[in-house]
């Protein structure tokens, strides 16, 4: 291979945009929507998520950018796009997306729900019956919680909250006896109640019958205004900026300034309009005068809006056919077996692979320490939990136990910001020590260390995971978890902690990488340590799983270390600016994303071939901010069989996906993985859950053995040359 210059391995022609690499991810997810050999609610389910993805994507990077422009600030990504430039390709591509999106509801959807007897009717199409029924819904249920809200001169433009559903009408005076008389149109506004459901049942001649809760006030409209005809009703939602501006430096308490902050966001700036296609050029140009929106940012919407209730629907079709196999997470039987989790771990490594094994002896290990009289002490991060935590809980029973328990609840895990001020408010006043963490950094990590007294001397007892404490997410994600007792593992946790809730100089670590100060030349080290092999004529190879391949810096180590003749196969889930098969600059990279039922999560890491093979697990995907703007740790497998089921089971098994993997090209899209030669199928997921339901033993010799660097897997995993 001829190798690149240094010049071409910075061009900024070598990074894909990483705007346009998101929503090249939530294409791959709408894939699934469109998927015909999938269950009706898993459609429907990819559906709903394709619309909260868009939501976040807009409330935070769509703001960003807008706020970049409107504060001459031009932050320019690595592949060189100006804000603008960056807008109008979101815009372009967005609209196509959302396009696409209604038109699977429309063509396919509607009429696979209408086939299992779920009826969705528009207001327009209901027969006397329903009409009389829908009437006597709304007088009874609907009328009076809503508020109609007039615009003009005397009644400024209401303001709307954030993500809400409304719906604008267009009025007129009835009644009069002359044309002047009517006087012009009148606008008002009426916010859709949130605490109402969403489809109102309606009488059917066969299956079920649905009207959306907007539809049935547009079609009741009449009985808001008293005197006037209704001309016209659409529905309409809004999107605001969502992120949070907090002076951490110069704030007196972190979590009052939070708070404060909360209430303002929800007057943060209109990002996008989501108006139903079917209002007038009018209507549009009165909604999007009044919140500043501009023609780009509008979306006319051939469907409902808010997608992602409509999954209530496939709730109400009880049918297992149109449903995917529930998935009962399996416990290994030594954890099962064992009396104690503390004193299993105290004689070896354990490893869970979630969610197809339970996150429940996580739950055990936290619950058995707060109730242990010999347990001194428990300190843990909290990123994202849910509102009936089982770990809070424990926790809170722990320090009523006496322990001395340390929280670090992260105030600003985004959208999760109230969940976690609630917790930290309640711990506190459990006499739990609740922490905030570093000015200026998110703490990312998972990590509990519990601090046990046995016999002469203390032991600790530590659990590191690639995802959240929060058992809902542990059900939907894939993730891993970590259970140890190694000193030096304890040593760097212990020091991990000190610096989060005290005053500690940097520690030298012993076994962990941490960000923000070491993690990413830890990477690069391990890089270029496989570049320098392979320039010798070693076997030499990269494997590495994660959320996002963002930062520049390592993209570019990686590109050197293609040239150097390093096989790398990347498992990259969502955005990935990297651009494998570059002629002379990364030939030997391969990327694919698995996008399937559980969203992949994991973020594990290879350096090597053989014996001489180091693996890892992280809570950071390589991207600036988990290396420079978060606490992040990435901890080694140390124990030789987790290693080889980290290998086979975690990272080769995702490379041989050719059912639900995709192939990044160069160019940016993604094609589907070729089937092997013997015509074999494999989906790393559904391989994944066998696995767990046997225990946990190493599978068939379909997942033994890793393709070395010199023999290339037959089922590719991205370009190659």
């Amino acid at each position: 291979m001829e190798t690149g210059s240094v010049s071409a391995v910075t061009d900024r022609h070598l990074f894909l945009n990483r705007e346009l690499s998101w929503l090249a991810f939530n294409e791959r997810v709408l894939a699934e929507a469109r998927n015909s050999s999938l269950p009706l609610h898993e459609r429907l389910k990819f559906l709903s998520i394709v619309s909260s993805n868009l939501d976040e994507f807009f409330m935070v990077r769509v703001a960003g950018i807008r706020q970049q422009i409107q504060g001459g600030v031009a932050e320019l990504p690595a592949d060189g796009s100006l804000p603008g430039e960056q807008l109008a390709a979101i815009s372009e591509r967005a609209h196509r997306m959302v396009d696409d999106q209604y038109g699977v509801w429309t063509r396919e959807i509607v009429p696979l729900l209408a086939a299992n007897g779920l009826n969705v009717l528009n207001r327009d199409a209901l027969n006397t019956e329903q009409k009389t029924a829908a009437k006597t819904w709304f007088q009874s249920n609907v009328f009076p919680a809503l508020t109609p809200l007039a615009v003009d001169p005397g009644h400024p433009f209401p303001h709307l909250r954030n993500k809400s559903l409304n719906v604008a009408i267009v009025v007129r005076r009835s009644g009069a006896r002359r044309k002047k008389e009517l006087g012009e149109s009148s606008l008002a506004v009426v916010q859709v109640p949130a605490v109402l459901p969403r489809l109102v049942p309606l009488p059917a001649t066969s299956g079920s019958a649905f009207l959306l809760l907007e539809e049935l006030i547009a079609l009741q409209a009449g009985d808001l205004f008293p005197g006037y005809a209704v001309e016209q009703s659409s529905a309409f939602r809004l999107t605001r900026n969502w992120d949070l501006d907090i002076d951490e430096e110069d704030s007196q308490d972190l979590l009052e300034s939070i708070q404060a902050e909360l209430r303002r966001r929800d007057r943060g700036a209109v990002v996008r309009l989501e108006l139903d296609a079917g209002a007038s050029p009018a209507l549009e140009s009165q909604l999007t005068a009044a919140l500043k929106v501009a023609p780009n940012e509008t979306y006319r919407v051939a469907g409902p809006l808010q997608l992602q209730d409509l999954t209530a629907i496939g709730d109400a079709d009880p049918r297992p056919e149109n449903r995917v196999e529930p998935l009962v997470p399996s416990t290994q039987a030594i954890i099962n077996n064992a009396e104690s989790m503390l004193q299993l771990v105290g004689t070896k490594d354990l490893l869970l692979h979630h969610p197809y094994e339970s996150f429940d002896p996580v739950v055990r290990m936290i619950e058995e320490a707060a109730d242990d009289p010999n347990v001194l002490a428990i300190k843990q991060t909290l990123y994202r939990t849910t509102g009936d935590s089982p770990v809070a809980r424990a926790l809170v029973r722990a320090s009523e136990n006496g322990k001395q328990v340390a929280v670090l609840v992260e105030l600003k895990a985004r959208l999760d910001e109230a969940n976690n001020i609630a917790w930290a408010r309640r711990m506190e006043e459990n006499g739990v020590h609740v922490v905030y963490g570093l000015i200026g950094l998110k703490t990312h990590c998972k990590v509990t260390l519990v601090v046990r007294r046995e016999g002469n001397g203390i032991r600790r007892y530590v659990h590191l995971g690639t995802g959240n404490y929060n058992s809902a997410t542990a059900r939907a994600y894939t993730d891993l978890s970590l259970f140890t007792a190694r000193t030096e593992i304890a040593d760097d946790v212990s020091a991990l902690f000190n610096l989060l809730t005290g005053y500690s100089t940097q520690p030298n670590w012993k076994r962990l990488a941490v960000a923000p100060t070491t993690l990413q030349n830890r990477v690069l080290e391990l890089i270029d340590r496989e570049a320098q092999r392979a320039k010798k004529g070693e076997p030499a190879r990269i494997l590495a799983k994660m959320n996002a391949l963002v930062d520049p810096v390592v993209i570019r180590a990686l590109y050197a270390a293609s040239q150097a003749g390093v096989e790398i196969d990347l498992l990259i889930r969502g955005i990935c600016c990297l651009k494998p098969g570059v002629p002379g600059v990364s030939e030997r990279i391969r990327v694919a994303s698995v996008v399937d039922r559980f969203l992949e999560h994991t973020r594990a890491f290879a350096f090597g071939v053989g014996a001489q093979t180091d693996v890892f697990m992280s809570s950071a995907d390589w991207m600036p901010r988990n290396f420079h703007r978060r606490v992040e740790v990435m901890a080694p497998i140390e124990d030789p069989a987790l290693k080889a089921r980290v290998l086979d089971e975690v990272l080769g098994l995702g490379l041989k996906d050719n059912v639900k993997a995709r192939q990044l090209q160069s160019d940016g899209t993604y094609v589907p993985v070729p089937l092997q030669l013997d015509g074999q199928t494999v989906r790393s997921q559904q391989v994944a859950w066998e696995i767990a339901r046997r225990g946990g033993q190493p599978a068939e010799p379909l997942i033994r053995h890793v393709a070395s660097p010199v023999e290339k897997p037959t089922s590719t995993t991205g370009s190659t040359t």
